[in-house]
């Protein structure tokens, strides 16, 4: 942990290894940090020199800081090394083994964890702790079951974790993939090993030649990434996997490379609403909260069809262009009847390359299509699979790449059909 020492003087080595140290943490953290800002913040603190803690802070975040987001992991990540040796002890206490460490009564902020793991990382206990004592009792923590218990963990329904897996499966999902296929675009590029004749070239570059073909240019089709729209269920009965779900798509949003062009989020339970730009906010645990207060209508009723009608109406176009897959994401239990339910997920079916439902109620052996609005919507989905653990949220991959895998949907319109 770094000491805060009055810098008086311009060249001091221990500020030069104290800065250095804290632009690696704010480094793992996620900040585009360089040697270069390392040197200039180095010399902004002999330069501007200091009497006042606040002094101190904002020359390094003048140095440090380039975008809005960063500010928070900044501010923790400021106050865990310079200012707050003992919560960074809580900080550690709360993801490693509950052993030894300070364990306060305070619910960690936004950027809190992720800026103390930045600052952990690689160290098996907080540098200023000192060495177990010889005759102190020694508890050793057996990792060897690791594997097995995360492969069990992979199976185990959201609604029947502890706290605890619920923290380590959130970790699994935050680094689980959403692979996709790029799309073929209409548009065509120059290429030297195409497949078609491009004559448009060829019969230009004939001018040059008076009109003689010499050349044949060739010409293939370009690709494209397709959007990825999720509609997602936030009322009561699907509380739990919502959260989870919104954990992995914070994920897929903030992911470079992944293949998606853009990865669109809208919530709903009474009402519509879309938390796209706020799973854009880098840090999960701010961009959930934010995405919490802006959605209302968290564990609360569920009208299926009226918020289907105005995502239809009001997103549709703005989203669902040049091929989108989306991801409907509920129980299906619409407790406002469903007059108009199996129109809105016919033009939702209709507006998207491939329309997946995942359904927790698929994970009872049992389950049948009985209730009106899976009766109702099951018919206009391209398919129709579990989404109640990460397993199944693993195998979507599958359902998005393979235009031939359906789920269950099969099974279930011949229960449809049997029943009349």
């Amino acid at each position: 942990m770094a000491e805060y020492l009055p810098l008086d003087l311009p060249d001091n080595p221990r500020l030069t290894h104290n800065i250095t140290h804290f632009a690696r943490a704010l480094r793992k953290a996620g900040l585009p940090i360089g040697p270069g800002r390392v040197i200039d913040a180095i010399r902004a603190v002999q330069a501007a020199g200091f009497t006042e803690k606040r002094d101190f802070y904002w020359v390094l975040h003048a140095c440090f800081v380039s975008r809005p987001e960063q500010a928070r992991v900044f501010a923790q990540i400021f106050r865990l090394y310079w200012r707050d040796p003992r919560f960074l002890e809580h900080m550690m206490s709360m993801m490693l083994p509950a052993i030894r460490g300070v364990q306060e009564e305070r619910h960690a902020q936004a950027a809190e964890k992720r800026a103390a793991e930045a600052l952990l990382d690689g160290a098996d206990r907080p540098v200023d702790q000192p060495e177990p004592r010889e005759d102190e009792t020694q508890i050793e923590v057996d990792a060897s079951m690791t594997i097995s218990t995360q492969e069990r963990l992979k199976t185990l329904d959201f609604e029947q974790m502890s706290t605890a897996e619920v923290a380590q499966a959130k970790r699994m999902l935050a680094r689980l993939k959403l692979p996709v296929k790029p799309l073929r675009s209409r548009r065509t590029r120059a290429s030297l090993t195409g497949h078609s004749l491009d004559w448009r070239r060829t019969l230009r570059a004939s001018l040059r030649h008076g009109g003689e073909l010499r050349d044949l240019s060739l010409k293939t089709h370009r690709t494209r990434w397709p959007n990825l729209v999720v509609l997602c269920d936030i009322s009561g009965s699907m509380s739990q996997y919502s959260r989870m779900v919104l954990h992995f798509l914070h994920a897929l949003a903030n992911e470079k490379g992944a293949g998606w062009a853009r990865v669109h989020a809208f919530t709903f339970g009474t009402r519509l609403t879309n938390i796209t730009r706020h799973l854009g906010t880098r840090d999960v645990d701010q961009a959930l909260a934010e995405a919490g207060a802006h959605a209302q209508d968290w564990e609360g009723g569920t009208r299926i069809a009226a918020c289907l009608h105005a995502f239809n109406r009001d997103w549709s176009r703005r989203v669902m262009g040049q091929g989108a897959v989306v991801l409907l994401i509920t129980d299906g239990l619409d407790r406002d009847g469903t007059h108009d339910l199996a129109r809105e997920a016919e033009r939702l079916h209709l507006s998207a390359r491939r329309l997946i439902w995942l359904n927790p109620l698929l994970r009872w052996d049992g389950f049948a299509p009985k209730a009106a609005g899976i009766r109702a919507m099951l018919p206009h989905v391209d398919a129709f699979r579990a989404g109640h653990n990460i397993q199944s949220l693993e195998e979507l991959g599958r359902a998005i790449s393979d235009t031939h895998d359906h789920g269950d949907k099969a099974r279930l319109m011949a229960s449809l059909r049997a029943d009349g």
